[in-house]
């Protein structure tokens, strides 16, 4: 997904909320002739979007090199496919991430939580994402799926690959490409060798879920395992590492800091609103399947449609004093998780790892500050986060 040209530089993806108030305003609905594609920006027009999976398909156009209309190679998963075929992939892995599976999870991320704090608690500083953020996550889902832990920073660094954008790289759109054809070439070729061992040795993990499950009677295609796996492993912490840093940067802004969501019932609603506020997910793509309209535009068969969810969740006609950061804000109806059919399937794993990561912090540490340091955007179109964030604490 190609950066708006508004979006180029590094203050305006720290801070692309103003952008998004403008389109709203002044191009609710409107055709980037740059990067051939129609933006979404207002919130009913969004959930709209999202919510309509005949009209706004899911599905990819492959090129000749079967690769997808992102330039990725040609998986099958979740994302990428329409009802019915959609529905049938989804149960293979619903259950594992149904609230009553995630919630058997918790004493075990506690224990991982509490070996990463272990690690720098002497030490009186941290960086969020590098010793918490990012380790946690990954660690869970590598365990889900059966991935051995001496494999898993090498997995870290090919979703970060994966998802990197070129609007934030330092080098060219054309390198970006390659590095990320090359990362999903070492990963599928990864799991190939791990889908061969369980076939012939199979584990109570995800991997052997996934590569035995059958569906109208006849097991998944290469493509649709590996597209699985890959999907799996990068949204199970690409989101999660987001969530959890973006929540300690909103908490800093607050008069009275992290004493404000110490407690559980707080820091549950603080986690919602920082869903809201700083989605980890900004924005997502669709395809139009028919010729349809979206409000007064006329939009054609085939073409590219961004909902940009970062800004519905800013649309003051939805939410009361939208650009403010209100750690108790109730109801809060956002749209970091999506809607519909693609509504995020690991969303109450990643409330779960958020709320076990930010509570730890909370009980261990008396006090925590962020550290004065020039924050980086993360090298993505439609991610939200920093790179470092660090942070100084007393126990």
């Amino acid at each position: 997904m190609a950066q708006p040209d508004a979006l180029s530089t590094r203050e305006a993806q720290l801070d692309p909320f103003p952008w998004y108030r403008e389109m709203r305003e002044e191009s609710p609905i409107r055709y980037d002739e740059d990067r051939e594609c129609w933006d979404v920006f207002r919130y009913d027009d969004v959930q709209a979007v999202l919510q309509n999976a005949e009209e706004f398909s899911s599905e990819r156009p492959l090129t000749a090199q079967g690769e997808n209309e992102t330039g990725g190679m040609a998986l099958e998963t979740m994302l990428n496919t329409d009802p019915p075929r959609h529905d049938e992939l989804r149960k293979v892995v619903d259950d594992p991430f149904k609230p009553g599976a995630v919630k058997h999870l918790a004493p075990h991320i506690q224990d991982i939580t509490n070996e990463y704090i272990d690690a720098v608690v002497d030490d009186g500083e941290m960086d969020i994402i590098a010793d918490l953020a990012t380790p946690l996550p990954v660690t869970v889902i590598a365990e889900l799926i059966g991935v051995p832990a001496d494999d898993r920073e090498q997995f870290k660094q090919w979703s970060d690959t994966i998802v990197e954008g070129p609007g934030a790289a330092t080098v060219s759109a054309e390198t970006v490409r390659e590095e990320q054809l090359q990362a999903q070439a070492e990963m599928a070729t990864y799991f190939t060798d791990l889908i061969e061992q369980r076939q012939e040795d199979p584990r109570d993990d995800l991997i052997s879920k996934v590569i035995h499950a059958e569906v109208e009677g006849a097991t998944l295609s290469e493509g649709e395992t590996l597209g699985f796996l890959a999907l799996l492993l990068i949204a199970g912490n690409i989101t999660t590492t987001n969530l959890i840093t973006n929540a300690v940067r909103c908490f800093a802004t607050l008069p009275d800091g992290i004493e404000s969501v110490r407690d559980a019932a707080s820091l549950e609603l603080a986690i919602e609103e920082v869903l809201r506020y700083q989605s980890p997910i900004q924005a997502v793509s669709r395809i139009a399947a028919t010729d349809t309209q979206l409000g007064d535009h006329d939009v054609k068969a085939g073409d590219r449609v961004v909902a940009w969810n970062g800004s519905a969740n800013h649309d003051g006609d939805q939410f009361d004093d939208p650009d403010t950061f209100v750690p108790d804000r109730s109801p809060n109806q956002h749209l970091a998780f999506g809607s519909g059919i693609h509504f995020c399937l690991g969303a109450h794993l990643a409330r779960l790892e958020a709320r076990t990561a930010l509570s730890t912090l909370f009980d261990r540490f008396e006090t925590m500050q962020v550290s004065e340091t020039e924050l980086q955007p993360v090298g993505s179109s439609f991610l939200y986060g920093v790179q470092e964030l660090p942070v100084q604490f007393s126990t």
